[in-house]
């Protein structure tokens, strides 16, 4: 059930997620994760900014309501699960730019000025990092 990944900084992204709140698939019967997850790459692909971002897919993180979700983590750092994305180009690149600015920092925790416009409002969970939790 579990596949080995490299522990390092990572975008997580759901590959079953809706495209929508309305709808599961796009014009063209793709699932809105498969989406963000191909504009996730193509971003990552553009921009040096984000080699060291490792972009990598599983199926359903169970925030089914919240469609097109990801999930940030980084060793010793706590993680985000983000949603409701729109599966598009501009997504991808404030979700890698949010991820950059989260590598950069000491324990996860990106000062409000720093996040990306496109990444406000689409926060769903902290999660703590193995053997930690989060004070206030």
């Amino acid at each position: 059930m579990l596949i080995p990944v490299e522990k390092a900084l990572s975008v997580v992204a759901c590959n079953t997620c809706r495209v929508s709140a309305d709808a599961r698939e796009d014009a063209d019967g793709v699932r809105g994760g498969a989406v963000l997850v191909a504009a996730l790459e193509a971003a990552k692909a553009a921009d040096p900014r984000y080699a060291d971002v490792a972009i990598q897919q599983m199926p359903c993180l169970f925030s089914c309501s919240e469609h097109c979700s990801v999930h940030l983590r980084a060793p010793g750092k706590v993680g985000y699960l983000l949603g409701r994305f729109t599966p598009d180009a501009d997504a991808a690149r404030a979700i890698l730019d949010y991820a950059v600015h989260y590598a950069d920092s000491a324990e996860g925790r990106v000062p409000f000025k720093d996040w990306p416009q496109g990444i406000k409002g689409h926060f769903i969970a902290r999660t703590p990092p193995e053997g930690y939790l989060v004070e206030a």
